[in-house]
Parts: C-alpha cells; sequence; structure tokens
C-alpha cells in the first residue's frame, strides 16, 4: 500500500508561498488535534451566530415601541419580518461569498462577516425606526455568510481523523451561540427598567433600550476581529491560481487503490481542472434538502421555546419571566459545550455521522411530545426538568446537524467546498427565513384553541414540530439520502 500511495503523493508539488501548501505540511507535521486553530474556528463560529437570535426575546418590545402595528395582535406579524429579514439576506449572498472564498481565500470572507457584525449589529440596537431595524438586520446577513466558510475552513485546518472534532467545533460553538444569544438579549434588553441604579434614564441606554445587548455582541466582534490576525489561509494558491493542487482527501481516495495507479492520477489531475457541476452532486444535494428541514425545525423550536416558556401557566405555558428563560437557555450551552466537545467525537467515530444523524432526530421526536405536559410541574422540579429537557434537545440537535456537516463536506473536494456549503447555507436560510415568522403565527393559533377535542394547545405546536422531524429523519434513509465516498 505504501508503494503504491508514495509516487502519488509525491506528484503533489508544495509551493512556498502558498497558504494551501503551508497547511498541508503544518497538517503532515501535526500529531494530534490542532487545538489552537480550533480555538479559532470555535470564536469565529460563536460571532456569526451570538447575532442571530439574540433579538428574539427583546423584539416583540422592540416593535412595540415603534408603534407601527396599530393593535397589540398585529406586533407579531412585523416582528417576523424583522426576524426573517436577516435569512433572507444570507440567502440572497451565500451563494456568492461561497464563491469568493473559493477564489480569494477563506480568510478574507471571514473578516468581512465579523466586521459586518461590528458595524450593522451596533446600528441595529441604535434603530430608531421599525425600517431601520428591518435594513440593519438584512444587511448583517447580506454581509455574514461565515458559517459555509467557517465550515469549510474546519476541514481544511486538521487531518481527517480529527474532522468530526473540527466539524464538532464548528455546531457546538454555533449551537452555544444560538442559546447565549438570546439569553443575552433576554437579560441586557432595557436595562434602565431592570438595572435602575446602574443605569440612568437620561443615558444612552435609556434613549436605546435595546442597545445594550447589541452592544455586548459587537464588543466581542471586535475581539475576535483582531484575534482573526494570527488567522492562518487554508486555499491553494499558485502563480495567481488557485486550487490547481490536489485536495489531500481525493490524494488519500485513489491513492488507496492498488490498481490503476496512472489512470488514478490522470483522473485526479482532470478532477481538479474541469470541476463537477454541484448541483447534480446528489449526494450533496440530498444532504443538503435533508439539513434545510431540520433547520427549520430548529428554528421554529428557538422562536417557540421562548413564547411558550413565558405565556401564562393557564395557556399552556411556563410562567417564566425572560431571566428564568435566559438561565435556562445559559445552563442548555453549558451542558451542550460538555456533550460536544467531549463525548461527541467518540461517539461520532464508533456510529459514524449518519447514525448519529438519525438516532438524533429519532429520540427528539419523544422528547418533545413530553414538553407540554412539563407545564403541569410547578416550583423547583419544573425548573429541574425544563433544564435537564432543554439540554438534551439542545445537544440532539447540534449533534444531527454535526453529522450533516460532516456528510456535506465529504461530498465534495477542497477547491469546491467553499461553494458547496455556501449552497447549504443559501437554501437552509430559506427555510429559516420562514421558522420564526411560522413558528409564532403556529403558537399564536394554538393558543386560541385551548379546548380543542384533537391536540388541544401547545399539544399542537409540538406535534407540528415533531412531523417536520420525522420527515427529516424518514429522509436520511435510503433511496432519498446518498451517502458521499465510502
Amino acid at each position: 500500500m505504501e508503494e503504491n500511495r508514495t509516487p502519488l503523493l509525491e506528484r503533489v508539488e508544495y509551493y512556498e508561498n502558498c497558504p494551501g501548501c503551508k497547511m498541508d505540511r503544518l497538517k503532515q507535521e501535526q500529531t494530534g488535534a490542532p487545538y489552537m486553530l480550533l480555538s479559532f474556528i470555535w470564536i469565529v463560529s460563536l460571532c456569526t451566530a451570538l447575532q442571530i437570535a439574540s433579538l428574539f426575546p427583546f423584539l416583540y418590545f422592540m416593535i412595540r415601541d415603534f408603534h407601527i402595528a396599530k393593535r397589540e395582535e398585529d406586533i407579531g406579524f412585523y416582528a417576523g419580518f424583522v426576524g426573517s429579514s436577516f435569512m433572507v439576506g444570507r440567502a440572497l449572498t451565500s451563494l456568492f461569498w461561497g464563491v469568493v472564498a473559493d477564489r480569494y481565500g477563506r480568510k478574507p470572507v471571514i473578516l468581512i462577516g465579523i466586521f459586518s457584525v461590528v458595524v450593522f449589529n451596533t446600528l441595529f440596537g441604535l434603530s430608531t425606526s421599525f425600517w431601520m431595524a428591518l435594513s440593519m438586520r438584512f444587511l448583517l446577513g447580506c454581509f455574514n455568510s461565515l458559517l459555509g466558510t467557517v465550515r469549510a475552513y474546519a476541514c481544511e485546518v486538521c487531518k481527517e481523523e480529527y474532522r468530526a472534532l473540527a466539524l464538532s467545533v464548528v455546531s457546538t460553538s454555533r449551537g452555544i451561540g444560538l442559546i447565549i444569544g438570546p439569553a443575552i438579549g433576554g437579560f441586557f434588553a432595557q436595562p434602565v427598567e431592570k438595572f435602575p441604579n446602574l443605569f440612568a434614564e437620561s443615558s444612552i441606554f435609556g434613549r436605546f433600550p435595546y442597545f445594550l445587548p447589541c452592544l455586548i455582541i459587537s464588543v466581542y466582534a471586535v475581539g475576535v476581529l483582531f484575534a482573526c490576525k494570527w488567522l492562518p489561509e487554508t486555499l491553494h494558491k499558485h502563480a495567481g491560481k488557485q486550487n490547481e493542487t490536489a485536495d489531500p482527501y481525493d490524494i488519500s481516495e485513489l491513492s488507496s487503490n492498488e490498481s490503476g495507479r496512472k489512470d488514478n492520477v490522470v483522473e485526479l489531475e482532470d478532477r481538479q481542472i474541469h470541476k463537477p457541476n454541484l448541483f447534480k452532486n446528489w449526494p450533496l444535494m440530498s444532504t443538503t434538502i435533508v439539513y434545510c428541514i431540520f433547520s427549520l425545525q430548529e428554528m421554529a423550536y428557538a422562536e417557540i421555546f421562548s413564547l411558550w416558556a413565558l405565556s401564562d401557566k393557564k395557556y399552556g405555558g411556563l410562567s417564566f419571566s425572560s431571566e428564568d428563560v435566559g438561565e435556562v437557555l445559559a445552563i442548555s450551552g453549558f451542558g451542550l459545550l460538555l456533550f460536544q466537545l467531549l463525548l461527541y467525537p467518540p461517539v461520532e467515530k464508533r456510529l459514524g455521522p449518519l447514525m448519529v444523524t438519525r438516532l438524533s432526530a429519532a429520540i427528539s421526536i419523544p422528547l418533545l411530545s413530553g414538553f407540554p405536559y412539563i407545564a403541569m410541574l410547578s416550583g423547583v422540579v419544573l425548573h429541574l426538568v425544563i433544564n435537564l429537557a432543554s439540554i438534551l434537545r439542545n445537544t440532539l440537535s447540534v449533534s444531527l446537524v454535526t453529522g450533516l456537516f460532516i456528510l456535506l463536506n465529504d461530498a465534495v473536494p477542497q477547491s469546491q467546498r467553499g461553494a458547496a456549503n455556501a449552497i447549504s447555507i443559501t437554501a437552509m436560510s430559506v427555510f429559516k427565513a420562514f421558522g420564526p415568522a411560522g413558528g409564532g403565527a403556529l403558537f399564536s393559533w394554538a393558543q386560541k384553541r385551548q379546548v380543542a377535542s384533537f391536540l388541544p394547545g401547545d399539544q399542537m405546536v409540538f406535534f407540528v414540530l415533531n412531523v417536520i422531524q420525522f420527515i427529516g429523519l424518514l429522509l436520511t434513509f435510503k433511496p432519498f439520502l446518498a451517502e458521499p465516498r465510502s
């Protein structure tokens, strides 16, 4: 095997001034997981995720203060547009940023995305009208299409045996950001009312009551922007032409075949010159579709959970305060962090990414079915059970997405990884754009049918979430989902 592999590897030229070649050499010298590079991935992924859902706890009150809704019942209608505008912007530009990342490098796209958080997230907190808030969130989505690029980057900074760990870092950091972001929004919105001894009515936080949570996230983004100065590039650039070397993953795949070595080399070189059409890559497309279904369910759940927890017990809710919700989300984030970093990599190595995705989806269905009955509890028991259920639910959701990340990145070579991830982010953003509006509308409708004979009240909400989850689970099986590369 070694005799056949060595000549093929020697055919791959290394260029001293190529960042991709330098990264390949660095990976060859690695004796373990590249924890320093993974820490960069962690902070960048967290930065991209914090601002996505941080507005949900205070968006209702923000729209109310804009006085654009003529009736209180119309507030949710306008809030849905603001909540979805980020995803619309990201859907429109993700493919563009993916192509830019494949042509000019991962690092420039990452820096632009982080800088957009600093600018547009800050301006969103300073919004004085509905249209300003809507446009700032839309522009933030247009320029902050980082998730696909970061996922591609994570696959390229470590050896194949650590790829699951790298993508787990991306999904864990993203999952924690989607939890901690709303917690920040819930704790620090309207600080003059919550902390009158610290913030005066005449201060900027009195004039702009939703600025503080946005400022906290933007300050973090500034720190990440400076830290990314040391972020190494991974894209191959040879004499002004990029990605003309072979993807190491393709090399190992083709060199493992003992017969027909010369044909394999020709095939490998031809693959680099004539890139296949990504839209005809069914392993990529099928994985993307499944990812979209689960993403729709995830975004709807994120919107519904806060509404359900804050609603009164007479409507089937938990009668929680915004601080209680923030506490549950913070605890869930810590539990998620421990599981994904310590337990997910060995579980994925033993079961494989597809089986982890299927198990996570299957276990989530009975778990969500039990959520309406948690509202019957009270006191310490209620807080204990909802925290455990929330930790388990978020852990399963992130494990599911991580498995799909691995399948998606395995479906393409490095030269198309940015564009492939961009396609998935574009499609996912379209689905997620319906999540907040659809989840809010579903919850509002369910609240009005408390005495229905079939699935009354919030039982209908979690039933619909489970239907979406079940559809996604079915699509993970053949003949629909095609696994990339054996």
